[in-house]
């Protein structure tokens, strides 16, 4: 299960925004994960609970916003929706279509406390 490796990395890097910052807690974070992240978003909220005790971001909100796949097509230029890496073009029905989002795995924001 990665989701645990990436709830690790989470917390070490909030862990150590919390150290700059000289914070006692960490209240809350959240997280930006685009659907084809390959990341199952339950079990990400469970192994991050898991991982977090004992550390300083122990019993933090994490909230979590999933983010659509959207395409744009190298044809004509249009923005559309994608449901797997590899999509037609909805529009002109060309196969020169790129991913430009919902692969994210961004940590948007952090709740410390002072």
């Amino acid at each position: 299960m990665h989701e645990m490796s990436i709830a690790l990395s989470i917390i070490d890097a909030v862990a150590a925004k919390a150290e700059e910052e000289h914070a006692k807690k960490v209240n809350g974070i959240e997280l930006e994960v685009g659907k084809l992240a390959g990341v199952e978003v339950g079990s990400l909220k469970f192994c991050f609970s898991a991982a977090a005790k004992g550390t300083i971001a122990e019993g933090a909100a994490l909230d979590i916003r999933e983010i659509q796949p959207v395409g744009v097509c190298s044809e004509c230029g249009r923005r559309f929706s994608m449901n797997f890496y590899y999509s037609t073009c909805d529009s002109c029905g060309s196969f020169k279509t790129d991913l430009v989002s919902g692969r994210e795995l961004l940590i948007k924001s952090i709740i410390l406390e002072e």
